[in-house]
């Protein structure tokens, strides 16, 4: 599948981002996520590489995978790895990647249904993967989706439980959802 240029903003926000979003400590997240050492992790979505920068101190091997090459070059700058692709369609093999996690990235995909497919096709049996999303049932989050929406970002949000839904419908087993703030925390398993 070809990256859209749906995806220019973000190569235009890309110097800026890490001063925008600070380094969360996403403890939440990283407790869902359980990873260990040597494990293959993707961030999809992951940008500059913010939230992995944490993953390379339990020596985990994380990919960024994100499609805006200018937020490729943050990570690479922190020595994450990174391989420019959509989550429609990754280069990586089937029941290859034992953690996988996106942040606040979900709604920005083109097509949600196949980039859940392709999630669960690289996912191997008994891996993870943990989704951090905006709620849109917050209405903070409902002006964000909006906002996004006037600036042409072609976001769509889903409920947490539509989401998971989105996920169980393709094999996926549900773990959990957990509030976070106006996000929710989708944990899922193979």
């Amino acid at each position: 599948m070809r990256i859209k240029p749906r995806y220019g903003h973000f190569n235009w926000i890309a110097p800026f981002y890490d001063r925008i979003f600070d380094v969360a400590h996403h403890d939440a997240l990283f407790s869902h996520l359980q990873t260990e050492s040597g494990q293959l992790v993707l961030d999809i979505g992951g940008g500059t590489g913010r939230v992995a920068q944490r993953l390379i101190e339990i020596d985990a091997s994380v990919f960024v995978v994100d499609p805006s090459s200018k937020m490729l070059e943050g990570s690479r700058e922190k020595c994450i790895q990174s391989v420019r692709s959509i989550a429609e369609d990754l280069p990586f093999a089937a029941s290859s990647v034992d953690r996988i996690y996106i942040v606040d990235a979900f709604h920005h995909f083109a097509d949600q249904p196949r980039a859940a497919s392709e999630l669960m096709r690289v996912l191997r049996p008994g891996g993870r993967l943990v989704i951090e999303e905006p709620d849109i049932r917050h209405l903070l989050v409902k002006g964000v989706a909006v906002a996004e929406k006037l600036a042409l970002m072609q976001s769509h949000f889903y409920r947490p439980a539509d989401l998971a839904r989105l996920f169980s419908d393709r094999g996926a087993t549900l773990l959990t959802i957990t509030p976070n703030s106006i996000s929710a925390h989708i944990v899922l398993t193979k």
